[in-house]
């Protein structure tokens, strides 16, 4: 296996049984990586993860993550980091909410924002800090096409992470020459388990497909990947529809 030292050797996954984080870290297992932190909440499926990419060869060891706790985002973050040098974060937590409910009770709406949003603040500055005190290092952040243009089917998902983009956008911009790298991804529809009872809308992706195309930005150190890459017009276009006929979209 030929070596790729623009890939990371050890990995720090927020979201530790994200079906796209996990597509990612077997990918990147198989190039170069060989340590990888899940970090989440204590569960069956997060110790299932662990012992799936330890068949591929990896160390992989779990650490207890809850973004909605970001008072222990530090103590929790700091003890994975004073481990040793940590190349890449793949910040890939997030819930999709259920709209309609959310509309009605205003607490679950905010349980999303906070989750997609706030959690992904705390840990997205701490994480920063403490590559740049590294010297180097990757932040990956995975974002939506959600957060391009409100729609009124997923509205309330769809601002978290518009915030998150944003966020995201002007952390990169803070780093820019400190030698951490920042990188927003924003898939589209992606197929997982999660997705499985919403309608699908094209161009549809899968896990797979997104972890290709993290491994791809990573070589490149892009600043922003799409997936699939004919979102970036598509979205473009859709971003400068007027307004009533933007409505008139099923969307």
């Amino acid at each position: 296996m030929k070596d790729a030292p623009d890939l990371p050797r050890t990995l720090l996954v927020l979201g530790g049984t994200s079906e796209i984080a996990l597509a990612t870290a077997r990918r990147l297992i198989a190039r170069r990586t060989r340590t990888v932190w899940l970090a989440g909440r204590p569960s069956p499926a997060l110790e299932e993860a662990a012992r799936d990419l330890r068949a591929l060869g990896a160390d992989v060891r779990t650490v207890p993550f809850d973004a909605l706790d970001p008072g222990a985002h530090e103590d929790v973050l700091g003890k994975v980091f004073a481990e040793g040098t940590v190349d890449m974060v793949l910040l890939a937590f997030g819930v999709l909410g259920d709209q309609a409910r959310d509309e009605r009770e205003p607490v679950d709406a905010v349980r999303v924002v906070q989750t997609n949003f706030t959690g992904a603040v705390s840990a997205g500055l701490i994480s920063a800090r403490a590559l740049q005190d590294q010297g180097r290092g990757s932040l990956v952040v995975l974002s939506s096409v959600a957060g391009e243009r409100a729609r009124r089917s997923d509205f309330i998902y769809g601002s978290s992470k518009a915030g998150l983009d944003v966020f995201t956008q002007g952390l990169g911009d803070a780093l820019y020459g400190t030698g951490v790298h920042v990188m927003v991804v924003r898939p589209g529809f992606v197929r997982t388990r999660s997705t499985s009872a919403r309608e699908e809308i094209p161009p549809a992706t899968t896990p797979e497909a997104v972890a290709t195309a993290i491994e791809l930005g990573l070589r490149r150190r892009s600043e922003t990947v799409w997936v699939p890459g004919a979102l970036r017009v598509l979205m473009s276009a859709l971003r400068h529809l007027p307004r009533a006929a933007f409505r008139r979209l099923p969307l």
